[in-house]
């Protein structure tokens, strides 16, 4: 056996085809039923297009420049995340990357990688991509998991809580404490950190031996790793990455309150802290991507919980409809602008690791 033999990795085996297929098939199954099946239990196109019409002038220009600065807000955690990266890029990333998340089965991991591909047309190096993409996933699913504590703790004070609510509550606030102390551990030291990466690996090959597969190495390493490379930007912006990241939720979530007033589902059917906790729960659900966007779980779960919550059913179908087309289906077109503007500019072409460098950007990066 060759050197080069020796050296090369083993070839991964090629998946089935029907796991290939299975969850684009899973997605149009769920997609389906909740057009063919669900929906029409709550409502009819015809309904929700004279709800359309029933809306002011006045209404309609609320709910734009609303849906305008919900897509704003994406742009500066990006900013907060990566330094040196001006709002104009920022856009132009953020926009492309969520109609690719929106359109494709498994867009999520082909969003990462044109996130990556762009950065790096503008001069920023893969590590430095990686620091921005994981320390903004780490603070919006920080968001998700503190999101619905906050609103069943509003929504206690106006109802009895419920058992449901409080074990929901408790369930919740033991998974953002345990990802805050996580991070906290893995941000204290490079020992601590190392640690962390060790446990957490063997908490995974645990799991994994379960269903046969091998176990997980070099977690130590990557989370060391990640420490070196996160800890100057956390210790320097961390608040402003929270206030960005709590502003761009409560954005998305104004888009969806407007909707269903605007729609006919007032303050008497369904109370603001209300539609602020299932709008809480339906974006926890998004954190496994079963379809792109959350297509069909995100209608099914807020359609089914605003109407349970006292909501005229084809009022609460006809708002989350309008909230969907303007935060799932207008990104779509804007996205597709800005990746044509992206392949065709050149003035903001760089080398690859030649992006601006500030302070919070370590030697390596």
């Amino acid at each position: 056996m060759t050197t080069l033999e020796q050296a090369s990795p083993p070839a991964r085996p090629r998946r089935p085809a029907w796991r290939r297929w299975l969850a684009p098939a899973f997605s149009l199954v769920l997609v389906a039923a909740m057009v063919f099946w669900f929906l029409p239990q709550f409502t009819s196109l015809s309904d929700v297009w004279a709800s359309v019409q029933d809306m002011t002038a006045l209404q309609i220009g609320l709910l734009l420049l609303a849906t305008v600065w919900n897509l704003a807000t994406y742009q500066f955690v990006m900013v907060i995340t990566t330094p040196g990266m001006t709002l104009r890029q920022a856009t132009v990333s953020t926009e492309t990357t969520t109609a690719v998340a929106n359109t494709l089965v498994g867009g999520a991991a082909v969003a990462m990688g044109l996130t990556y591909a762009m950065n790096t047309s503008w001069g920023f190096s893969r590590s430095r991509t990686s620091v921005s993409l994981l320390t903004s996933g780490l603070w919006n699913n920080f968001a998700k998991l503190g999101l619905p504590v906050v609103a069943l703790a509003l929504v206690a004070f106006t109802t009895p809580p419920t058992p449901g609510r409080v074990l929901a509550g408790l369930l919740g606030v033991t998974g953002l404490v345990a990802a805050v102390v996580g991070l906290w551990l893995v941000l204290r030291s490079r020992a601590s950190a190392a640690r962390v990466g060790v446990a957490l690996a063997r908490w995974v090959s645990a799991l994994l031996r379960l269903v046969h597969r091998p176990p997980v190495h070099g977690w130590d390493l990557a989370l060391t790793k990640f420490r070196d490379r996160t800890v100057l930007l956390l210790h320097a912006r961390w608040h402003w990455l929270t206030l960005a990241t709590v502003v761009s939720h409560l954005s998305l979530f104004l888009v969806l309150l407007l909707a269903l007033r605007f729609c006919g589902v007032g303050a008497d059917q369904v109370a603001w802290t209300e539609a602020l906790a299932v709008f809480a729960f339906a974006r926890l659900l998004t954190a496994v991507p079963f379809t792109p966007g959350g297509l069909g779980v995100i209608e099914v779960a807020m359609i089914g919980g605003l109407a349970a919550a006292g909501g005229d059913r084809p009022a609460v179908a006809a708002g989350v409809l309008v909230f969907r087309v303007l935060t799932y289906v207008l990104p779509i077109p804007f996205g597709v602008l800005t990746y044509v503007f992206w392949q065709r500019n050149k003035s903001w072409r760089r080398a690859p690791g030649t992006a601006p460098r500030t302070d919070l950007v370590p030697e390596q990066a």
